[in-house]
């Protein structure tokens, strides 16, 4: 059975450093999607970051320069510097196992595993 489990969240002011780690198990040791996605209560799910089946890191354009994605072993990172209020949200990490690669980019992200989620709060 997959799990994924998150963790790191927390209340920051602006312009602070979060990481957040999300430990998986029970999959496949294979090379699928892995990335992080964020909601708000007013807002759909949006990807942010994730690894690519060929081990390269992806991003958002709101978080590109500030973000960074990465993996050891069983764990998913994200490493958020200079966070913004816009940045508040409950962030979950997921495992895409169909992700496809056409005509020069991704697919979009339909993950079929998420975690429980970690609460970022960033305030002015």
């Amino acid at each position: 059975q997959v799990r994924l489990v998150e963790s790191g969240g927390g209340s920051v002011q602006t312009g602070d450093s979060l990481r957040l780690s999300c430990v998986i198990s029970g999959y496949r040791n294979v090379n699928y999607r892995m990335g992080w996605s964020r909601q708000t209560p007013v807002k759909e799910r949006e990807e942010v970051a994730f690894i690519d089946e060929t081990g390269n890191p992806n991003y958002a354009d709101s978080v590109k320069g500030r973000f960074t994605v990465s993996r050891v072993g069983n764990t998913l990172y994200l490493q958020m510097n200079n966070l913004k209020p816009e940045d508040t949200a409950m962030y979950y990490c997921g495992i895409d196992y169909g992700s496809t690669y056409e005509n020069g980019r991704w697919s979009a992200p339909s993950y079929n595993y998420w975690g429980q989620g970690t609460q970022v709060t960033v305030s002015s």
